[in-house]
């Protein structure tokens, strides 16, 4: 009875020992993938800092005002008067509609509900 409880100890033993293995590859594998994760996102950071930085040069004032009158003939472009902008009563708005239609045939809940239980003192 000894030896059959020693050998089912050595089974269990080595059973728990060969899912502890497979738990630590499993748990080595999601870190080195949570590292590469980490490290595509500092790129990607990085992507976008330098990318924010090559937009803020690209739209100086200075270099926009230069392409401008660079392309004046070709693009046309004219400065900005007062008399191309509209007023607000000429602005065609959508007619407006009610939002909610009136209930014709009202349904009293109330007196759908049971009474309500008065507490006991």
């Amino acid at each position: 009875m000894k030896s059959l409880a020693f050998v089912l100890s050595i089974l269990a033993v080595m059973g728990l020992a060969f899912w502890a293995y497979g738990e630590n590859y499993k748990t080595q594998r999601a870190l080195s993938e949570v590292q590469n994760l980490q490290r595509q996102i500092g790129a990607l950071r990085e992507t976008r800092t330098v990318l924010k930085a090559e937009w803020a040069y690209l739209n100086r004032p200075d270099r926009l005002r230069d392409l401008a009158n660079l392309n004046f003939e070709r693009l046309e472009l004219v400065p900005l008067a007062p008399a191309q902008f509209g007023r607000v009563e000429q602005v065609a708005f959508p007619r407006s509609e009610p939002l909610f239609e009136l209930i014709e045939d009202p349904v009293n809940v109330a007196a759908l509900l049971p009474p309500a239980e008065e507490p006991q003192p």
